[in-house]
């Protein structure tokens, strides 16, 4: 048989549409509307290698409208990834390869985690700041070893949230060249035709931005398809948008361009008779002769796309044998040799140096001290980089044109930040930190999310982390946020009381590989405590015991961030001796929580006769740690506008409020 582009298109459609079909479940208009468009890009533009489908300048495909996954898995397959026939029929199953939306630790060849629509742009925008980062800081004129594109497929929806706004504002700011979106501009949403709801002239909107946008492409005539592929790679100087016009759901006569398609399987006859239309003679599901396959195969292409390119990173490795170790090193998501004994060092100077100062400012220095070791580490701030303190001495911001800095100025777009984190983060060779006032997390609240679920090396700086930012008042004093992170998995809260817990705790956020972690600082100044080398070690396990108040206390006071120094306070006065009352500092509830149960019971004795913890947000979370026989002081409704330390006592979270609550649990 002579294999005809349509027919590898075919196969897309033909595996999409019985995958969704067995699953009873799924969406199969995307995948069966965009498979003429994945047909082209990944048969001739692609450059990636489903041997090794993390070799490091292979080029980035992200599916952004990611309820279109079997459009994914099914050109993954097709290419030679190790994704099987099998996986494919267990589309939707629990533990397959092949979940309802691309999930990036669950699949070969998935970059990113995609679904909540928008995000998946604003992740490859990201990863198109990596490597232009990457690149202005390695290549040299007589060797490049960072040279690859950025490819996002996006639908209506995507373009309608409001994080694609960001996102593509911040692109076309930043000139990403690298930077390819492909726009299925089919229509049709879930409600129906978008007419009624979506009547922007995205074009336009996309070339104020600063795109190159290509009009009115077929998105089913593969020469237009071709030549808008090529005419987008040949822009260096700006992102491009390529409008392709398409049909949800092409091939099935019944459904093609109808809501209908959209997330629901196409039913047994329609299945048929798509079959027939396409011109698909075998019946059986799943089948794709042979031909296909050998057409669409890119294992040998894609093994000697990383020959070449291992070719030049030797000559490179030759020439600039330091340069190329680090690169290695960036890659590998190692952390530099001396990374350890630097950070002692530097932990044991703020211990020494002991300054009441407040976290945030803290976090700044500390920034500045590690930002020295590690050049993958890339933060920025959402228009608040004086008050967040992340303007670290040293910083040099990247640019339009000018890559190799080490700072990103986002402007007010806290979802678009921490998603275009995100999309650093998972490139490979950044670790990166995006910064905003805690109260405004809620914007960003589902890419803190999907950060989570995809294990994302990010570190979320949040600070006026309280009620004691005063006078700027409710709207921007965080009650309900520390609580309400705390509840996402996968999420390292931290809330350090100190200088030294704040060396620590970006620490410890650095070197996790496995997650984000969020930062709450204080805007206000805190005190120093004084802590031994033992207690500073141990501050790593998220609880410790700052003041022993002997090996059978009869009362506990637990405390976060800045009520440590109201807890430390309480004690002196009631237990001057240091003999009957413990203080324990709790800035990582989440961490101390993983700690051994003999840890946590040698820090948090079940049988303490008073327990009381104290922190400036809600009160809920920190029952499971006292009990509902302790008392927690804390705050349940929203501030108020005045001084910091006015609101505080007005609330009623004081020394004075901690000292009734032990004095009346001992009954005295």
């Amino acid at each position: 048989m002579t294999v005809w582009r349509a027919d590898r298109a075919n196969a897309i459609r033909i595996l999409a549409m019985d995958a969704v079909q067995a699953a009873n479940s799924g969406h199969p208009g995307m995948p069966m509307g965009m498979a003429d468009i994945a047909e082209v890009l990944f048969n001739d533009h692609l450059r990636l290698n489903p041997n090794n489908p993390d070799w490091p300048d292979r080029d980035r495909f992200i599916l952004s409208n990611g309820h279109g996954s079997m459009l994914q898995y099914a050109a993954l397959h097709l290419a030679g990834f190790d994704i099987s026939l099998d996986d494919l029929k267990s589309f939707r199953q629990l533990h397959s390869k092949t979940p309802g939306h691309p999930e990036n630790f669950m699949t070969p060849g998935v970059e990113t985690t995609t679904g909540p629509l928008g995000q998946g742009l604003a992740n490859a925008v990201g990863m198109a700041l990596a490597e232009a980062n990457l690149a202005a800081r390695f290549n040299r004129e007589d060797a490049e070893i960072v040279d690859h594109r950025t490819w996002c497929f996006a639908g209506d929806g995507c373009l309608m949230e409001g994080v694609s706004h960001e996102a593509a504002s911040l692109a076309g700011h930043w000139g990403l060249g690298k930077l390819i979106v492909i726009y299925d501009d089919n229509g049709i949403s879930i409600d129906g035709e978008t007419q009624g709801w979506f009547t922007d002239d995205t074009p336009t909107r996309f070339e104020a931005y600063g795109w190159q946008v290509i009009r009115n492409v077929d998105g089913h005539n593969v020469d237009e398809i071709d030549f808008a592929i090529d005419t987008a790679k040949k822009q260096t100087e700006r992102p491009t948008l390529i409008c392709a016009r398409t049909h949800i759901a092409m091939g099935a006569p019944n459904k093609v361009d109808t809501a209908g398609a959209h997330g629901a399987a196409l039913g047994e006859d329609e299945v048929a008779a798509t079959r027939e239309q396409l011109g698909w003679t075998d019946t059986t599901p799943f089948v794709v002769p042979d031909e296909i396959y050998r057409g669409w195969d890119k294992r040998e292409q894609g093994a000697e796309l990383e020959r070449a390119w291992q070719s030049r990173f030797e000559t490179y490795a030759a020439r600039y044998p330091t340069e190329a170790a680090e690169f290695d090193r960036l890659m590998r998501g190692d952390l530099p040799s001396d990374w350890a004994t630097r950070c002692t060092d530097y932990i044991r100077s703020v211990a020494d140096a002991g300054k009441r100062t407040a976290t945030r400012k803290s976090s700044k220095a500390t920034i500045a001290a590690y930002a020295e070791a590690l050049p993958e580490l890339i933060g920025g701030s959402a228009d608040l980089s004086g008050s967040n303190g992340t303007d670290f001495d040293g910083h040099r911001a990247i640019r339009a044109g000018d890559y190799g800095g080490n700072y990103v100025y986002y402007g007010v777009r806290e979802f678009g930040m921490t998603a275009i984190t995100n999309g650093l983060s998972l490139h490979g060779g950044i670790v990166p930190f995006g910064a905003t006032f805690l109260t405004f997390s809620d914007y960003a609240r589902n890419a803190v999310r999907m950060a989570a679920l995809m294990r994302a090396r990010n570190v979320l700086v949040y600070t006026h982390d309280s009620i004691g930012l005063g006078e700027d008042g409710p709207t921007h004093q965080a009650v309900e946020h520390l609580a309400s992170l705390r509840l996402i998995p996968n999420l390292h809260v931290w809330r350090p009381g100190d200088d030294v817990e704040v060396a620590v705790a970006w620490r410890a956020a650095i070197e996790r590989d496995s997650g984000p972690t969020a930062l709450a600082l204080s805007r206000q100044d805190v005190d120093h405590q004084s802590r031994d080398d033992d207690t500073i070690a141990l501050i790593e396990r998220g609880g410790y015991v700052l003041r022993a108040g002997g090996d059978a206390p009869d009362a506990l006071i637990v405390a976060t961030g800045s009520e440590l120094e109201l807890a430390v306070a309480a004690a002196d006065r009631l237990d001057p001796d240091g003999a009957r009352l413990r203080v324990i500092s709790m800035p990582c509830l989440d961490v101390f929580e993983q700690q051994s149960h003999e840890y946590r019971d040698a820090v948090f004795p079940e049988k303490t006769t008073a327990r009381v913890a104290v922190e400036a947000g809600s009160s809920d979370p920190w029952y499971r740690l006292v009990g509902r026989d302790g008392v927690v002081i804390g705050v349940d409704h929203y501030g108020a506008s005045a001084p910091g330390a006015d609101v505080y006592a007005d609330m009623g979270v004081t020394v004075d409020a901690i000292c009734e609550a032990v004095q009346g649990q001992l009954g005295n």
